[in-house]
Order: C-alpha cells, then structure tokens, then sequence
C-alpha cells in the first residue's frame, strides 16, 4: 500500500523534473512541460494520478502566496494612483474581449446565454503567467509591473462579480445582496488587514525577528488569515492575501519574506499546472477543437494589440505598452473558475465550458512560449532574456 499523498507528489515533481530537463536541452518552455505531465498523468492519460480534483484544490495555493508577495512589494498610495488610470484600460478592453468570444461562440451555434458566458471568461488575462514570467526586479521596481498588476486587480474585481451573479443563479440567492456584501467587505478587509499588521503582525516581528522559523510561521500564518477572512466577507482569497501583502509592505523585514517565501510558492504553481493538465478530458477535444482553436487564436491576437494600443493611448510609452499587451495576452485561470462553476449551475453545456478550458491552455501554452522568446523572464531558454 502507498500513501496517496506522497504518491501523488512523487508523480507530480519527479515527472516534471524529467520533462521540464527534457524541455531545458530542447530550448522548450518550462510551463509547458508541467501541463503536460498533469495530462499524460491525469484520468484521461494513463490514469496515474489519484483525485486531481484535490491536487487542484491545494495548488490553489500557489496563486495565493503569489498575490501575497506581489503585495509585500507595493506601496499603497502608489497603487491606488495607478489603480485610476488603469481604470478606463481594463473596462475598453474587457468589452472588447467579451465581443469577440461571445461572437466566436455565436458563430459556432452557442445559445445567446452560454456565448454571453463565453465572452465573459475571454476578458480576463493570467494572473500567474503575467506575473511568474516577469523577473522580479521589474514585477516590483519597475513601471511595467506596476501596470500589469493594476489591470490585473482590476479584472480580478470584475471576475469576483461573475463568480457571484453565476453562484446567485446556482442557488437562486438574492444577487444584489451578495454584491452589496462585496462592497462592503473590500473596505472592511482592508481596516482589518491595516489594524492587524500594525498593532499585531509588525510589533511580533520587531520583537522575534532574530528567529527565522517564527517569522516564516506568523508570515504563513497571516497570510492564509487574511485569505480566508476575505473568503468569509464574500472576496476572492486571492484579494485578501493581497492586502495582506501590501499590509506588511512599509515593514522592514518584507523583503526577507519575500524571499522566503518563493520557494513555497513555486512548489504550489507547479501542481497548479499540472492540475490544469490532469483536470482536462481529452475525450471533448474532438467536439471542441475548432471553436477553441478559432477562439484562442483571436485572442491571442486581439489581446496584445488591444492592450498596446490602449496603453499607448492612457499616456504610457510605446515599448512598454506593448511589452504589457503581450504578457497579458493569454486567458486566465479566472475563466476557467467561470465555466467550472456555470457548468456546475447548468447554466451552460459541457461543450461550451470545455471550449473555453480548452482555448485557455492554447492561450497558456503559446502565450508562455511568446514571452520567453521576446522578453526577459526568470526561465527564459536564452541566457540573454534569463533575469530574475
């Protein structure tokens, strides 16, 4: 007998260490090879791996401890400047987006109510490969960072506002109340996450610095507090260790934290890749293929494009406007999130939600390869674009 826990992380990591060399001497994409494990290994590959459901369940952490250490590097008023003129960007763009994949989905003979869910899934970019594929000197210290991080926040609210219109359909809740909850809770947890890092967190800190295991506890600690507090106020967790993160910005000991904490979370990414692979019927690609081919590419297309143009046109330079429109040029993991919990809610047909999982890992795999080949990345294949 073997313990499934270890069993399942040994599949996970030892098959990725192997095709992720494998993909290191062919000059291939890291990412790439860990979504292919999580297929070969899933129930519709050879069947090795025991409850993906709950792999990707904890791999849902890794996007966690990624948005808390985004915030730890972000200084309030300066997000908040930001937050204002990424404003009209992400609101052009995100009617854009929808147009298309609601008119792709149209086109392909959805109904009106799952091409409206489709177009809704297409506006929101990758969280994790906008960020992961950035180096970190320029995530935290550099202009395009502070651009991708606002537009991203601010998609982030608008899928937030989905997730709740499509639970309010599920259960046949008041929608306007859970909305109004929404509004109530941001401000709530940002006074919560301001009172408890500064009159609890920072004076632990002060107090116990010298003992490293103490501080990467009360970091872990209060971080998955705060993520879970924002679940309880109707927010996504993603939201609250963010502000957790920004939080303990002003602390002095957040750039060991940050430090500290990158391990884990590449831990956690690498099962959610492989939980995006293994999570996947292959049996559906027959009867989704071209409509998610069609989808993908346009919004491979379109998204970068859109992106520099509209970028360019709020004031920012042009190199960095398009720089920013291709690494926001894929789909996200937020649009997978949707199509789960609408098919869960019967509100769309199973080839219309394996549509858009299947036109968000084309967007994932091309995207991913786009950015390593133009742009310089923690685990670019050129030592020339190599920079962390």
């Amino acid at each position: 007998m073997h313990d499934p826990i270890v069993y399942n992380v040994f599949l996970i990591f030892a098959g990725a260490a192997l095709l992720a060399t494998a993909a290191l001497f062919t000059r291939q994409s890291m990412l790439v090879s860990y979504i292919l494990v999580g297929v070969l290994f899933g129930p519709w590959g050879f069947g090795l791996t025991e409850e993906p459901e709950a792999i990707s369940a904890a791999a849902h952490m890794g996007v966690i401890f990624l948005l808390f250490l985004l915030g730890l590097n972000l200084h309030p008023q300066k997000l908040l400047g930001q937050l204002g003129r990424a404003v009209p960007v992400t609101l052009l763009s995100s009617l854009l987006f929808a147009a298309i994949g609601g008119g792709v989905a149209l086109a392909f003979g959805f109904g009106a109510r799952e091409s409206l869910l489709i177009g809704a899934a297409c506006i929101f970019s990758s969280t994790i490969i906008g960020l992961k594929l950035l180096p970190t000197t320029q995530l935290h210290h550099q202009r395009t960072g502070e651009v991708i991080i606002s537009v991203l926040l601010l998609q982030d609210l608008i899928a937030i506002v989905i997730l709740l219109l499509l639970q309010a359909v599920g259960t046949g809740d008041a929608v306007w109340w859970d909305i109004g909850v929404l509004m109530m809770g941001l401000p709530a947890l940002v006074v919560a996450a301001w009172l408890g890092a500064r009159y609890v967190v920072v004076p632990l800190f002060c107090r116990f610095d010298t003992i490293q295991e103490y501080v990467f506890l009360l970091t872990i600690g209060w971080c998955l507090g705060m993520a879970q507090l924002a679940a309880l106020l109707g927010l996504s967790q993603e939201i609250g260790a963010f502000i957790g993160g920004i939080a303990l910005a002003a602390s002095p000991i957040s750039t060991f934290i940050a430090e500290s904490l990158k391990p884990l979370r590449d831990f956690f990414l690498v099962m959610f890749f492989f939980a995006l692979g293994a999570t996947f019927d292959l049996g559906m690609i027959g009867e989704v293929l071209p409509a998610a081919v069609v989808l993908a590419a346009l919004l491979l297309l379109a998204k970068p494009v859109a992106f520099g143009l509209l970028l360019k046109w709020a004031g920012e330079e042009q190199a960095l406007a398009w720089e920013v429109g291709v690494r926001l040029g894929q789909v996200s993991e937020f649009s997978l999130f949707i199509v789960i919990l609408a098919l869960e809610s019967e509100v769309i047909s199973r080839g219309a939600s394996y549509t858009v999982q299947l036109a968000t890992l084309l967007t994932f795999i091309v995207s991913s390869y786009v950015i390593m080949l133009n742009y310089p990345t923690p685990i670019a294949v050129s030592d020339r674009l190599r920079r962390d």
